[in-house]
């Protein structure tokens, strides 16, 4: 590595009565209650803001006098069915139109977790923006119509239950609640959420979901049925005798936190001007991995350029340091804005990220119509970046089960392969890591034509530097 930073020490300007010992405090608040992010997804039209936005009022997250605007708003342009679904729909383009098109975060609480709550679209041209959300994602709650033919069209042609599963997926999502929403347009037939139950769960199986990390809870999102408190509408107590959508929320797995690796944190936003009215540069996003707290340098990658974290919010309270799996919004001092761009890392001086242009991947191929040959030019999404690039070399084919080699050099990739592929970046280099060194740096997804063409893990990087 070729840059000389003066003080390699991230903790230079920190006296040592101020540090942190952040292992210490992140066992103290852990004994709190465990944080995880969660995000809503499917289909557009499911029903997701809806149901979350009754889900967050029936917590009391929403105060009343709020609730009652929404309403009489929302009955003003003849659409009173949207009152709840405007607690996470907050730009007016998202109110008229009714879609949900930026990720909206919310805050939660259950009896033993706390939870960040991402909202991401399902409309088809919001991908890239749900792509961004589910890589801050813990656990998935998948949204699915149970009402005539609306399950069918978000599922079979062209609709986005199945594509969301698979982004989820491949995105490191492996604990999955399907909601069944709007059962009760269908009188809560047992035989419409079985046979949701029995397509569905054979697909979620197939693409990688373990059975028993996938459950199944009927609701009503506009009803508020089955949200909060255990159903007692007789025709669904009858034959479902599960638990509410909160006690299965409750009963999220937290994932374990990657302390001790490096810091590595994605930067979603960043704008000029401190928080409150301090100065600096601030940015927000989610820390992958590693702690951070005010007073440290940091490094952002790509470009090197080197700085200080003057102030920061966890979780938006005001906070002297950060671990790994928290939100955290950011000011940082002696940097240019200029060296900021949408999907930069901040991450330590002394253990920088990788940047590169050429890699090695194992990529999982989807149902693709053109096979893929060396050449093929796909769209690369890592974390919210989404850069042109091209698949340069066909290395191997694999066993699915076995993961040994079936074929070396094959001519061309279908749809269902498992393969190792090189890939290189046609603009500009990124930061990158491998699979085994960083799990949320190390997936990707490729698509094409506004496609999910293939997901997978970086195995090796191979030229490093711009």
């Amino acid at each position: 590595m070729g840059f000389k930073t003066q003080q390699s020490e991230p903790l230079a300007k920190i006296p040592s009565s101020k540090r942190v010992n952040v292992a210490e405090e992140f066992e103290k608040r852990s004994g709190a209650k465990p944080k995880l992010n969660l995000v809503v997804i499917g289909h557009v039209d499911a029903g997701k803001s809806t149901l979350m936005g009754h889900f967050l009022y029936s917590l009391g997250q929403v105060n009343e006098r709020t609730m009652k605007k929404f309403e009489r708003d929302s009955q003003k342009i003849g659409k009173g069915s949207f009152a709840f679904a405007w607690v996470l729909d907050e730009t007016g383009e998202e109110r008229d139109r009714g879609i949900t098109m930026d990720i909206a975060t919310n805050h939660f609480e259950t009896p033993n977790k706390s939870f960040t709550l991402l909202d991401a679209p399902g409309h088809r041209d919001f991908i890239p923006n749900m792509i961004s959300g589910t890589a801050q994602a813990d656990a998935a709650i998948l949204v699915v119509d149970a009402s005539t033919n609306a399950f069918e069209s978000g599922f079979d042609a062209g609709g986005q239950t199945k594509e969301h599963a698979v982004l989820a997926r491949s995105l490191g999502v492996q604990q999955l609640i399907v909601a069944i929403n709007k059962l009760d347009t269908v009188a809560w037939s047992q035989a419409r959420f079985k046979e949701i139950q029995a397509k569905l769960g054979a697909y979620l199986v197939h693409v990688g979901f373990k059975k028993n990390n996938v459950v199944f809870v009927p609701v009503s999102g506009l009803t508020g049925e089955n949200l909060i408190k255990k159903s007692e509408t007789p025709e669904l107590v009858k034959w479902y005798h599960g638990s509410s959508l909160l006690d299965q929320i409750d009963k999220f797995a937290p994932p374990t936190r990657l302390l001790d690796k490096p810091l590595r944190m994605r930067v979603t936003d960043f704008f000029k001007g401190g928080i409150g009215s301090s100065g600096g540069v601030s940015v927000a996003g989610n820390i992958e991995s590693g702690t951070i707290q005010v007073g440290e340098q940091i490094m952002i990658v790509p470009g090197g350029e080197v700085g200080y974290v003057k102030t920061m919010q966890v979780n938006e309270e005001p906070s002297t340091w950060a671990a790994a799996g928290d939100s955290v919004l950011m000011t940082l001092v002696q940097l240019d804005i200029l060296n900021l761009s949408n999907g930069c890392l901040v991450c330590t001086p002394s253990r920088p990220v990788p940047v590169t242009s050429t890699f090695e991947a194992q990529i999982v191929v989807f149902d693709i119509r053109i096979p893929i040959t060396p050449g093929y030019p796909i769209v690369l999404h890592h974390g919210s970046l989404d850069e042109p690039a091209f698949i340069y070399k066909l290395i191997e084919v694999l066993d699915k089960s076995t993961g040994e080699v079936i074929k070396r050099n094959p001519r061309c990739l279908t749809k269902g392969m498992t393969a190792k592929v090189q890939i290189q970046l046609s603009q500009r280099p990124i930061p990158l890591e491998t699979f085994k060194d960083n799990k949320q740096l190390g997936r990707i997804m490729l698509r094409k034509d506004g496609e999910t063409v293939a997901a997978g893990v970086v195995n090796e990087i191979l030229t490093f530097g711009s």
